[in-house]
């Protein structure tokens, strides 16, 4: 990231943190840089997840419209496979 991009800014919370981080790989998938802060403390402590507000998904200000656009995207299902999409076969 380069410095003019501006600060951190949450483009999403979750309360699970293994959907903040597949949220953000998503993110990272689409070209942008993003991170995830807070999973560990959530994860240690789940029932207080609510109390400090879940995960949350971190990306550059300069790109805050973009991320925003790639989440609405996810949850609206474009990046969903088919059930017969043939993922390749597993490897050791």
């Amino acid at each position: 990231m380069s410095e003019d991009e501006g600060d951190w800014l949450l483009v999403a919370r979750c309360l699970d943190p293994t959907e903040a981080h597949l949220l953000c790989a998503c993110l990272k998938a689409s070209g942008l840089s993003a991170m995830v802060a807070d999973a560990n403390l959530v994860q240690t402590h789940s029932l207080i997840a609510v109390a400090v507000g879940g995960a949350r998904v971190l990306v550059p200000e300069a790109q805050l419209e973009r991320a925003k656009a790639v989440l609405e995207a996810y949850h609206r299902g474009d990046f969903a496979l088919d059930e017969n999409t043939d993922v390749g076969e597993l490897r050791d």
